[in-house]
């Protein structure tokens, strides 16, 4: 592939990863400090890229220079937008994912498919009870922050609601994206055993505090039993729900799988990876990419649809995951 080709391979790449309504030209010279005539000289191939705006732009927008150098190696460029840093603090975390969540929202055509190792993050932000324990739970157990070593959980406090709130914004962008989520029976249970050990801790200030993340925990399958029942993604008292997004809903006894979130629009697909319980990491990279949408896709095949039909499975699964919160409310 001559030079100039790859050049225009790069532009090419760089374009399908900007939102429709963003201006490369503008982007460019905003990055790289040059004007419109400079950056569309390097558009067009007539003006080659330097190596170190490459490198910039590489690292700005993650675009691995595998893929432009049609490179057959097995290295794959991940993101990892957290490395850096030794702890951000979580409301700041949930504010990031509602700003990438707009930024996905801006594209045409975006749909997400989700494997669930855990039950997914945005539905822990329909209730505030349950919100408020996950977000003291992995603060405390996870994030470690100092400040809460010695804290106990209690429903009564209120220094949550800000992190409750963003977390009510980021479910409104996620409600806005048509999603396959494929789940197995073991979903719900690390969020039961971060229960069960904080009880069994110490770290609840009251027993009714338990029962209230149990209930809250209720509150929240029980909504999310109704999306699937109807197909499509709603708030809790939502009046309308025909211009929500649609939900395909799967079930899988066999795979437990990992946390994997795949996205995909008319521009670009993207695969990221969870590490290290909170972060994760992303990457456009094709050859990973088809890969991992093919893998869920093959999974799908294997799985049970338990939402709009499949009336008997969708009880079933529900009434065990209920089951398992009764037994935990007795202890």
């Amino acid at each position: 592939m001559e030079a100039i080709e790859m050049q225009q391979q790069f532009f090419s790449l760089l374009k399908n990863s900007l939102p429709a309504h963003v201006s490369m030209a503008d982007e460019l010279a905003g990055k790289l400090g040059l004007s419109y005539d400079s950056v569309y000289r390097r558009i067009r191939g007539e003006k080659p890229l330097s190596m170190a705006e490459l490198k910039l732009l590489c690292e700005t927008y993650q675009i691995s220079l595998d893929q432009v150098l049609n490179l057959q190696s097995d290295n794959v460029l991940f993101r990892a937008p957290d490395i850096n840093h030794t702890q951000i603090p979580f409301p700041l975390y949930i504010q990031g994912m509602l700003a990438q969540m707009k930024i996905f929202n801006s594209f045409d055509g975006k749909k997400m498919r989700y494997l669930c190792k855990d039950m997914t993050f945005f539905h822990f932000y329909h209730f505030p009870g349950i919100a408020a324990f996950k977000t003291f739970f992995w603060i405390k157990s996870i994030l470690n922050d100092p400040a809460y070593h010695k804290a106990k959980f209690s429903l009564k406090k209120d220094e949550f609601v800000d992190c409750f709130q963003i977390g009510q914004q980021v479910i409104r962008e996620y409600n806005q994206i048509p999603s396959v989520e494929l789940w197995n029976a073991e979903s719900v249970n690390s969020t039961l055993s971060q229960i069960q050990y904080a009880y069994d801790a110490g770290l609840f200030e009251t027993r009714e505090d338990m029962i209230g993340v149990i209930e809250s925990l209720q509150q929240t399958l029980d909504h999310l039993q109704l999306q699937v029942e109807q197909g499509v993604k709603f708030m809790p008292g939502d009046p309308d729900t025909r211009y929500q997004a649609s939900l395909q809903f799967y079930i899988n006894e066999v795979v437990l799988g990992s946390n994997t979130i795949l996205i995909e629009s008319d521009q670009h697909r993207e695969s990221l990876v969870t590490y290290s319980v909170l972060n994760y990491m992303s990457t456009k990279d094709t050859r990973f990419c088809d890969k991992a949408f093919s893998s869920f896709d093959n999974l799908l095949s294997r799985s049970t649809p338990i939402s709009a039909t499949g009336e008997k499975e969708r009880n079933r699964f529900f009434h065990r995951l209920k089951e398992r919160l009764e037994a935990l409310k007795a202890i």
